[in-house]
């Protein structure tokens, strides 16, 4: 395999956090945790947007040639029936394109959601071991338009 390859880190909330923050469940009966604050940075006249969406399974190491980003709101991740699933995130260049030399992956476990920041180089969702099931949710409708893709050189993941 030639390029760019990335190994996966465990989740890392203090890694990850110029990017966006992780979403979990709190430690005990009767807690909530919060994560309202994340989606407040968005245009005035959007409205928020939810859907589920089905994933089809990768094996590792797999390899990307695609990014995305949303630059004026925060996209949610909400495993509803996933066994494992792949986050890919970058920094963005002085020039707007991601910076996929600095690129860090998580193997995230199906217990934990994730909350990209506005404009934040994702990869799509890339689930393991079986077919999973995401809620989604981020703010839609706009005077801006909200999803930018890129066409990458080759990362191979794991």
């Amino acid at each position: 395999m030639t390029g760019l390859h990335i190994s996966l880190l465990a989740p890392d909330a203090a890694l990850f956090a110029p990017f966006g923050k992780f979403i979990s469940p709190p430690d005990a009966d009767g807690q909530r945790r919060f994560y309202s604050e994340q989606l407040h940075d968005r245009p005035s006249a959007s409205a928020p947007v939810l859907h589920t969406n089905h994933v089809a399974p990768k094996s590792l190491p797999a390899t990307i040639d695609q990014m995305e980003r949303h630059p004026h709101a925060a996209q949610t991740f909400v495993p509803m029936d996933v066994s494992r699933y792949v986050v890919v995130v970058t920094p963005t260049g002085e020039d707007g394109a991601p910076l996929c030399d600095q690129a860090l992956g998580f193997e995230m476990p199906g217990s934990l959601g994730v909350i990209y920041h506005p404009g934040v180089w994702h990869m799509g969702a890339m689930v393991l071991d079986r077919a999973g099931h995401f809620a989604v949710l981020m703010w839609r409708g706009g005077p801006l338009p909200d999803d930018e893709f890129r066409t990458i050189s080759p990362i191979t993941i794991g």
